[in-house]
């Protein structure tokens, strides 16, 4: 067997052994994990961070707006 043949073939054994592992090792996060009243404080906490980032974001860029001064019109004969 070539080199690359092998290599492909050991990409398809790790691919074969993490989708055998995957759904174990996510059972095991979530047993050890927080309860699921904590999971929903840590979900509505980064909703919020996100909104607050929003928030930072919109005012910078009004402020930057602002700045932004604009010529006069000035009328010619």
């Amino acid at each position: 067997m070539n080199k690359k043949a092998k290599r492909i073939q050991n990409t398809k054994s790790i691919q074969s052994l993490w989708q055998d592992a995957a759904p174990l090792l996510s059972e095991y996060l979530r047993h050890i994990g927080p309860p699921e009243e904590a999971r929903r404080h840590f979900d509505a906490a980064r909703v919020e961070f996100l909104k607050g980032l929003r928030a930072l974001l919109d005012a910078r860029i009004e402020h930057i707006s602002i700045l932004k001064t604009k010529g006069e019109k000035i009328a010619v004969e």
